[in-house]
């Protein structure tokens, strides 16, 4: 170890480890759900939501509160771990994913759970959401940061695009997009499926500051957060390039597991890949 830092990157990589081993369980205990979506997203959320963001679970209408939009809606597993991991309501209750009068639906309904800001799920629209309240906070004079997280294979959808042109057009410098960039989509490879170019190239022609960035490095994920909120009169895009199904042997670049929970053999599987993963973190602390 260097620093204590390092350990402190040590502490944030377990707890994205227990935030996985939350969703394989969800997800198995419901017989539904997005397993590949929800793994490759958990190290952002992780940065976001234990370091970066401002919030208070106490208050979780705080009009002064960083906001986060799950536009990939289908990633609600992801979501709802880390929002009970940091006290929006009981751990308990992720066990009830899926459930008939269960208020943790296949995908976030900001009526319904404390800490999900917007009702998502129909692919495309959380960048105009998020433009939205991120303008709405211009005109307010208010400090707070938006965030919103879309699926590579989302920005297929041309809403997406009249939304980032909106953003560019009103400097919205209070907006920070990422694109999960796991490659995958529920069809298959996003490239095979409808070429995404170069993202990097696509945003900044459309006047967006873009940062890439390893998604699964923690460290990495917090310099370009960091970075995008001095950037100034743009908003940023942060592409990170993920894994689908990050952390789970058998389901990492399987696209197979886009929409298919684990079965018992398979959840057996994932849990003892994960306390594995756990243990050799422990050992270094």
């Amino acid at each position: 170890m260097k620093d204590y830092e390092d350990k402190d990157t040590i502490k944030l990589n377990l707890i994205a480890i227990k935030i996985r081993k939350h969703i394989i369980e969800m997800l198995y205990r419901a017989k539904s759900g997005h397993p590949g979506g929800s793994l490759s997203a958990v190290d952002a959320l992780v940065a976001l939501y234990f370091v970066h963001m401002k919030y208070n679970p106490k208050k979780p209408l705080d009009p002064d509160r960083d906001r986060f939009i799950l536009s990939k809606g289908h990633a609600a597993p992801a979501l709802y771990a880390v929002l009970a991991e940091r006290g929006y309501f009981d751990v308990k209750e992720l066990k009830n994913l899926r459930q008939i009068n269960c208020r943790l639906q296949g995908h976030p309904v900001c009526t319904c759970v404390p800490g999900v800001e917007a009702s998502t799920g129909s692919l495309g629209h959380g960048l105009s959401f998020g433009n939205g309240v991120a303008l709405a906070g211009k005109l307010d004079n208010k400090n707070y940061r938006v965030y919103v997280m879309m699926g590579d294979g989302e920005t297929g959808e041309g809403q997406v695009w009249e939304a980032a042109a909106v953003a560019a057009h009103y400097k919205l410098d209070n907006l920070t997009a990422m694109i999960d960039r796991n490659f995958l989509q529920i069809d298959g490879n996003t490239e095979d499926v409808l070429r995404l170019e170069s993202v990097r190239d696509r945003w900044g022609a459309f006047g967006w500051n873009v940062i890439e960035t390893d998604g699964h490095d923690i460290e990495k994920i917090l310099d370009a957060l960091r970075e995008a909120g001095e950037h100034k009169r743009q908003p940023t895009l942060i592409i990170l390039n993920t894994v689908k199904g990050k952390g789970v042997s058998f389901m990492e670049n399987n696209v197979d597991f886009h929409g298919v929970p684990p079965n018992e053999a398979e959840r057996n599987i994932a849990i003892k890949e994960l306390d594995l993963a756990e243990k050799k973190l422990e050992a270094l602390l």
